[in-house]
């Protein structure tokens, strides 16, 4: 496994692939996994996406994952990418869209330990209420992403 930093506005991050695909973005505040830096075509990618994203030039991400995880938190996370740029869901409809009703703060547990965030976008799922719940990045990093994609939500 490799690592390497993007700095973006919301603060440098470390972007972790395998030899097959990118398995971990972390915020500025997370504890680093141990492993060498480097780069490779699959870091390299997801860069350049991510600083189009950020330019506002990038909607949609196309780049391999290498995602681990339970099969519930996979079933999430594959939901969350179906939610378009500019648009949000809450955690009880992901729960629905998954056919599990009453499973929204499993979806919470889910998404809490979404290992790709950005890229799986976490951050368009807020509360029923319409106001932003908790986000590994910080509320703050949470806003603004929502913000940069036109995304309207109660404060």
């Amino acid at each position: 496994m490799l690592y390497d930093y993007l700095d973006t506005p919301i603060g440098r991050l470390t972007i972790y692939s395998s030899e097959d695909g990118i398995m971990r973005i972390d915020f500025p505040n997370d504890k680093h996994m141990k492993c060498d830096r480097g780069t490779n075509a699959f870091i390299d990618i997801c860069k350049e996406q991510l600083k189009l994203y950020f330019d506002g030039r990038l909607r949609e991400f196309k780049i391999k994952l290498d995602i681990k995880g339970t099969d519930f938190q996979k079933l999430v996370w594959r939901e969350l990418m179906r939610i378009p740029y500019g648009l949000y869901a809450t955690y009880g409809e992901i729960a629905r869209r998954i056919g599990k009703p009453n499973a929204s703060r499993a979806v919470g547990n889910a998404l809490n330990r979404n290992p790709i965030p950005i890229i799986i976008p976490c951050h368009r799922v807020i509360g029923a209420d319409l106001t932003l719940k908790g986000f590994a990045g910080g509320l703050n990093v949470k806003e603004f992403l929502l913000r940069h994609e036109g995304i309207v939500f109660k404060t």
